[in-house]
């Protein structure tokens, strides 16, 4: 299964200034929470000139997690998780993790099922990681709609079910997620939670393989002995308009 552990975004500052990385010290060092979690980002990825310094990203995390910053508290579970400017802590992590995740931000839920998932920092609970994947995978988040699917796909910590994996794989799948795509195709080519087309497997897998995912190419020469050339025709238009369309018009 792959389990991404810190796929938080933060938040990006494409330009600024000296004067504006001085303005978020000053407004930082005022209180201000957006300024502190933005400090703490510049001190994280040491972007616009500002030397990377992972325990400063910490300490101005954690001021602006105080004061309720979802991003931040995510974000400094983040750190905790991974040690980064900090001693590794998984129980400190994931308790960063649920208040980001008990205010709705999605990836803190993602990495919440994470932790449940591996038992890091909590007690190991498929059923729980089941839980906090649904609610960060209809949020739109893509890891967790492919994990979600895996879940379903696998019977673990829900009752298998074939459609419902098929429904997870094809939201990521439309965010051009290649895990999920391949995945998608594998459904159509076995008949598992949609009717079995090798024509809509080869068009998906096909897409998979455009991004070089592992066993993509393998599938498709196996699967190319299942179509006529007609069909093969078929599939490589279909996934054309698919990927041309930017997965609007796929199904």
């Amino acid at each position: 299964m792959r389990l991404l552990c810190t796929i938080i975004c933060l938040t990006c500052l494409s330009s600024a200034s000296a004067q504006d990385i001085q303005a978020f010290v000053e407004r930082a060092e005022q209180g201000d929470a957006t300024a502190q979690y933005n400090l703490a980002y510049l001190y994280d990825s040491g972007l616009l000139g500002v030397e990377l310094n992972r325990a400063e990203a910490v300490k101005w995390y954690r001021l602006a997690a105080d004061q309720g910053h979802t991003s931040a508290q995510a974000n400094l579970g983040v750190m905790y998780s991974e040690g980064y400017g900090v001693e590794e802590d998984d129980e400190v992590a994931a308790y960063w993790f649920r208040v980001a995740a008990d205010q709705g931000l999605a990836a803190a839920q993602y990495n919440l099922g994470l932790a449940y998932m591996r038992g890091h920092g909590v007690v190991e609970d498929d059923a729980e990681a089941v839980r906090w994947y649904l609610l960060a995978a209809e949020q739109g988040l893509v890891g967790a709609q492919f994990n979600l699917g895996l879940m379903y796909h696998r019977g673990i910590g829900v009752e298998q079910n074939h459609e419902e994996a098929t429904k997870w794989f094809l939201a990521a799948a439309l965010q051009e997620d290649a895990g999920a795509q391949f995945n998608l195709g594998a459904k159509y080519a076995q008949g598992q939670g949609v009717p079995k087309d090798p024509v809509r497997a080869y068009a998906w897998i096909s897409l998979s393989n455009s991004q070089n995912y592992r066993n993509a190419e393998e599938s498709l020469a196996i699967l190319k002995k299942e179509l006529t050339p007609a069909e093969l025709v078929e599939a490589h238009r279909w996934a054309f308009s698919c990927f041309i369309s930017e997965y609007t018009e796929c199904e």
